[in-house]
This record gives C-alpha cells, sequence and structure tokens, in this order.
C-alpha cells in the first residue's frame, strides 16, 4: 500500500514537472512567435517604405517633366503671339480706330 502511495505521489510529481515544463517550453514558444512577427513585420514595413521612396522619386520625375513639357508650350505660345503682334500691330491699331470711328 505504502508502495503505492509513492508510486502515486512520484507519478504526480513527475506529472507536475511535465507540466511545467510544457508552460515554460509554451511560453519560449510564444516569445519567439512574437520575435518573428515583428521581424517579418518590420522587414515588410522597410520593403513598403522603399516602395513607396522609389514611387515619390518617380512621381516627382514624371512631374518635372510635365511641368517642363507646359513651360515649353508656353514660351513656343508666347514667342507665337510677338511675332503675331509684331506682324499685325499697327493693321490691329487701324483697325480699331476705323471701328471706333465709324460707330
Amino acid at each position: 500500500m505504502e508502495n503505492m502511495i509513492k508510486k502515486i505521489v512520484d507519478a504526480d510529481n513527475e506529472a507536475k514537472a511535465m507540466e511545467k515544463d510544457t508552460l515554460e517550453e509554451k511560453e519560449q514558444l510564444s516569445k519567439s512567435i512574437e520575435i518573428e512577427t515583428k521581424k517579418i513585420y518590420d522587414d515588410y514595413m522597410a520593403k513598403a517604405e522603399e516602395v513607396v521612396k522609389r514611387n515619390d522619386i518617380q512621381e516627382a520625375k514624371k512631374a518635372e517633366q510635365q511641368w517642363e513639357e507646359i513651360q515649353g508650350k508656353h514660351n513656343s505660345v508666347h514667342i507665337k503671339l510677338d511675332s503675331d503682334f509684331k506682324l499685325n500691330c499697327d493693321k490691329w491699331v487701324d483697325e480699331i480706330v476705323k471701328r471706333t470711328v465709324a460707330q
């Protein structure tokens, strides 16, 4: 009987030790998962930031190119208007005066 009680106590102590080991292992795995999750998140965010920076640079270049095209068109129109003005200034003034006097 005493031997049976000792076996039961020993089995209980062994079960408690196994439970303790299991809980410690669970805690270590939980920490490991947390660390790995943070690493994956940080890597993903770093890559996302890199993509955003690359896109910002591309968009800035695209905007600069569009601005230069607009400026070029503006300069062309300005030159044409100056040319038209120089060629037709006297004719336009004469026409304005003629129409004003005619009324």
